[in-house]
This record gives C-alpha cells, structure tokens and sequence, in this order.
C-alpha cells in the first residue's frame, strides 16, 4: 500500500469540482480571494467525524468572523452528507468526493489501520486555502478531538 505525496505549506492548493450536500457544484474557483479551511474526514456520522464536524460547527461564528469559510469533504455519497447535517445542525458546506480523486490530489489517502486491518482510504487533514489559492496550512494525521482548538490557535490573532 502506498501514500499519496503530500503537500506542504507555500504550494498550490490543488483545484477540485464536488458536490455538496444540496447538490450544489463547488469549486475551488469558487473561493477565489477568500481564505479557506479544507478539511477531509473518512466517514459521515462515525464518532470521530462527528467529533470534528461539530467543533467546526460550534467554531464557525468565530472561524467566519475571522474572513475564513469552512468545507469537509468525504468520501461519502450526498444524501449521507445531506442527512449527516441535518442529524448535527452542520451549517457548512459538506463536499462529496466519492472515488477519493480530491483526497488523492491532497495527499489525504492511503493506508490506515481500523483495529487490526489495514485499508487504504481518506485519511483525516486539514489545509488552509489563502486567497491567492496557496496553502498556508497543511496537517496530516489530525486528531479530531480538540483539533479545531488548535486549529484556532494557529489562526485567529
């Protein structure tokens, strides 16, 4: 099993065109002079996505206040986006990248280990889009506990 070459912060954040939970596409073009916060997650409604989504969530006044808008993307379908939202009032767009091609492109796929398997899949990071389209933070292997704390700290004055 291989990983994904993973980018660092100064590169191009690599462009992407998904669908979000209302069916709406969006793009990277979309944002284009605004910072954004990318974050991908293995899988709508498992606890530590849950976790995660609802940090950004209880996060998202201070986050937006801050010029930043929030996207995770997953590998799963919309109407498991759709519902996932609904179930946790996630008031952010959700982005289906079902295939992985954007987590690939990201660096965010590859080998993990649940219990004692070994599966290749998206792998939980988070970068920071600024909006010249580079990436002005990139973290791998993101502890979706506390993480939108740290997150904050890095990037709110």
């Amino acid at each position: 099993m291989t990983t994904q070459t993973q980018l660092a912060v100064g590169d191009i954040a690599p462009d992407f065109l998904l669908t979000d939970a209302e069916g709406r596409t969006v793009s990277k073009a979309d944002f284009a002079g605004r910072s954004v916060i990318l974050y991908f997650y293995p899988k709508a409604a498992s606890p530590g996505c849950t976790i995660e989504a609802c940090d950004f969530r209880d996060n998202l006044s201070a986050l937006s206040a801050a010029g930043f808008e929030v996207l995770g993307i997953s590998p799963d379908d919309t109407d498991s986006l759709r519902e996932f939202a609904a179930e946790e009032g996630l008031t952010f767009s959700l982005l289906s990248d079902e295939g992985a091609a954007v987590a690939r492109a990201y660096g965010s796929f590859g080998p993990k280990t649940i219990g004692e398997h070994t599966v290749l899949g998206t792998q939980r990071s988070t970068f920071v889009i600024g909006p010249d389209g580079t990436l002005t933070h990139a973290e791998y292997d993101v502890d979706a506990r506390g993480h939108v704390a740290r997150l904050r700290t890095q990037l709110l004055p």
